[in-house]
């Protein structure tokens, strides 16, 4: 695997993850509670595999830069401030939502919960948006920054 290699392996990482917060969200509404812990714990798994892969990245990668232009230019950079945004505000929610889940605070849990869920799964779509819009759907105009 190179490092070219890591957008896609975070936009799969980004569906997981999704994947695993809807699922878990759609367990606890059903009081299936095992399977809610298994699927956000499996959430938070590849959220931080995500986060680790998506650092290496930039890291040695840099900003890539998207030069579409027109309607789509229009869509990307509202969708990208908006997930970026959310992204930082998410890490910590999550942790608050966490804590008490493993303190056995269940009703603070549930308070938290129910503001972090939607951010989170907001963040997990719109990052497999800004690839799909950056590297699939407009690959010509992804061009590294350094």
């Amino acid at each position: 695997m190179s490092i070219a290699d890591f957008p896609a392996l975070n936009a799969g990482l980004n569906t997981l993850s999704t994947i695993f917060i809807a699922a878990g969200w759609w367990f606890i509404s059903r009081e299936q509670k095992r399977r809610h812990i298994t699927c956000m714990v499996a959430a938070l798994v590849t959220s931080s595999a995500f986060l680790t892969c998506y650092l290496i990245y930039h890291f040695n990668v840099g900003s890539v830069r998207f030069t579409e232009q027109g309607w789509s230019r229009a869509v990307y950079f509202p969708l990208l401030i908006s997930h970026l945004i959310l992204a930082i505000v998410v890490v910590p929610m999550i942790v608050m939502t966490v804590v008490p889940a493993l303190r056995s605070r269940f009703d603070r849990h549930r308070k938290f919960g129910k503001w972090t869920m939607p951010v989170w799964l907001y963040v997990s779509i719109t990052g497999v948006l800004v690839y799909l819009m950056l590297y699939i759907w407009f690959p010509s105009t992804a061009a590294p920054v350094r």
